[in-house]
């Protein structure tokens, strides 16, 4: 997996009702935009983040 600040994490629900969270990278942590990243969640909280296979990368230039 591979990011960039500014991109946007969907980490999807894990188990059924649990919704699906979205997160912009403001920072990356690793190398050559790999992981982690230091993420904001749309209700203000920063986290860093190592995504998992639930993860899916929205790329700035493609929204």
């Amino acid at each position: 997996m591979q990011a960039s600040v500014g991109d946007t994490l969907l980490v999807h629900g894990r188990i059924v009702g649990q919704h699906d969270h979205k997160a912009e990278v403001v920072e990356v942590l690793g190398t050559a935009g790999e992981p982690p990243y230091r993420v904001k969640f749309d209700d203000g909280h920063e986290a860093v983040l190592s995504p998992g296979p639930d993860t899916v990368v929205r790329h700035k230039e493609d929204a």
